[in-house]
């Protein structure tokens, strides 16, 4: 695969920044997994069950950026990072910021839509 480059609403991380956001992903599937087995563990209510939605937020969002190659805080920023981690860009146009605003905003979407639905299963399982 070539290197990855800018392109607006569409891919404003590189490899490096990739990574980061699997490792956020990861943490957050951890955190999870962890809170649930305390839940179960102490037969939470289901009002304590929705407090898993907080860490399925992250792996969500981790997971999402990652696959998307693209990073809803630069988005919304106004900003890209395709090479070295650090190395981070503004955009120019303002219709490719607008393009990356909608981006990561459906990003945000997807995002609070997959930690909804977990934490929904989560409040109708049986313990």
């Amino acid at each position: 695969m070539s290197e990855l480059q800018y392109i607006p609403g569409s891919c404003n991380i590189g490899k490096g920044e990739i990574k980061r956001r699997q490792l956020v992903a990861l943490v957050g599937l951890f955190l999870s997994i962890s809170t649930l087995a305390t839940l179960i563990s102490m037969q939470a209510s289901a009002t304590a069950r929705l407090g898993i939605f907080f860490p399925l937020m992250v792996a969500s969002v981790g997971f999402i950026q990652s696959r998307s190659k693209f990073c809803l805080a630069y988005g919304f920023a106004g900003t890209f990072n395709i090479g070295k981690l650090g190395d981070i860009s503004r955009v120019a146009s303002p219709a490719d910021r607008a393009a990356d605003r909608k981006t990561a905003l459906i990003i945000l979407g997807k995002s609070f839509l997959l930690a909804a639905v977990v934490t929904g299963v989560v409040l109708v399982l049986p313990f």
